[in-house]
């Protein structure tokens, strides 16, 4: 049966290596939960972006056919109408 993880080698600056090491020493986490973890805040990060980037461009969209866009509701009445 093959492993469910795979080892990945990488290198960071002697000071970052310490600070992963103490964080995980802290937070009485292995380095491989703590990369998990700065993986997982690092997605949420990037998705969040990604959704302000489309917020901004659907509200241009909208306002250069005259539609106004403040709220959740405004989306919802803008899609639903037929």
């Amino acid at each position: 049966m093959g492993r469910s993880t795979k080892i990945l080698a990488f290198s960071v600056p002697p000071g970052i290596a310490r600070e992963i090491e103490q964080t995980a020493k802290k937070e009485q986490k292995t380095k491989s939960e703590l990369l998990r973890a700065m993986w997982e805040a690092y997605r949420v990060s990037r998705e969040k972006d990604e959704f302000s980037r489309i917020s901004r461009s659907a509200k241009r969209a909208a306002r250069d056919v005259g539609l106004v866009i403040r709220t959740e509701d405004d989306v919802d009445q803008i899609l639903h109408k037929r």
